[in-house]
């Protein structure tokens, strides 16, 4: 008697073929093909699980998970993509930068970076650290319109944070308002505002993360780095161009672009 197919199995083959594609494509420096190929279609739950199958494989190729993006909060990127997250997205340890690197835009598919509040996750599971960072993003969208979707299963986009210089790592939460970030492009201030992009400021971002990741059986853990999401925007860059965030006027990190 012939078996039955069984659905499960066939959806379980279909992620783990697309998820090798997504990593082969990331590598090439091509990601996210599989949004331009004519009918292709996945939901949002479909998408955070084949973002969840590409780390596995990204992990088990040698590279190591430090943390997590939350993105798509901010006014400045909503407004810029057209559609509101919040959304997670994984950091790796061979994508972190020190302050000063000189980034070849060359290993980018169409660089662009964002100023933020990065976060420490403590021992006790509290955040232990806030300091600025610049993230760096793959900034390609193929299919005909954006979607939270494509934006999810290309990881939010994100290539890499440029970590801040020495002192900054172990900066507490500020305790009073009026703090602000700002992200300089050569002599051009691209964008300014203040730190978080959620009401509730950094431990909204922390505690929608924690409700997220548990639908998908992941969790925080100690020494971790949370990326807060952006209140500004997404600024495209290119070779020559020299890029700061400051924090309160206080430059913090920089990179340039060869």
């Amino acid at each position: 008697m012939l078996s039955k197919p069984d659905p499960a199995a066939a959806v379980a083959g279909a992620l783990a073929g697309l998820a090798a594609r997504q990593w082969r494509d990331y590598r090439a420096g091509a990601p996210g093909t599989c949004f331009a190929d004519p009918g292709f279609a996945l939901n949002l739950r479909q998408a955070y699980e084949l973002q969840d199958a590409v780390s596995a494989l990204r992990v088990a190729d040698g590279d190591r998970v430090i943390g997590y993006k939350v993105g798509c909060t901010g006014s400045g990127t909503t407004a810029q993509f057209g559609m509101a997250g919040p959304i997670r997205g994984y950091l790796y340890e061979s994508e972190v930068r020190q302050s000063g690197a000189s980034l070849n835009a060359a290993d980018f598919t169409q660089l662009a970076i964002e100023g933020e509040m990065a976060l420490r996750i403590g021992e006790d599971g509290g955040i232990a650290a806030a300091f600025p960072v610049i993230e760096l993003h793959h900034f390609v969208f193929r299919a005909p319109r954006k979607t939270l979707v494509e934006l999810v299963a290309n990881n939010g986009l994100n290539g890499g944070i440029v970590l801040p210089m020495d002192g900054w790592l172990s900066h507490g939460l500020p305790s009073v308002g009026g703090t602000k970030l700002a992200v300089q492009i050569g002599n051009h201030c691209a964008g300014s505002g203040e730190l978080w992009p959620l009401p509730g400021g950094a431990a909204a971002s922390v505690e929608w993360l924690r409700r997220h990741l548990s639908e998908f059986g992941l969790a925080l853990m100690p020494g971790q780095i949370v990326l807060s999401g952006t209140p500004l925007g997404l600024y495209p860059v290119v070779p020559g161009d020299n890029v700061f965030v400051f924090f309160d006027s206080v430059p913090a990190v920089r990179c340039s672009i060869v």
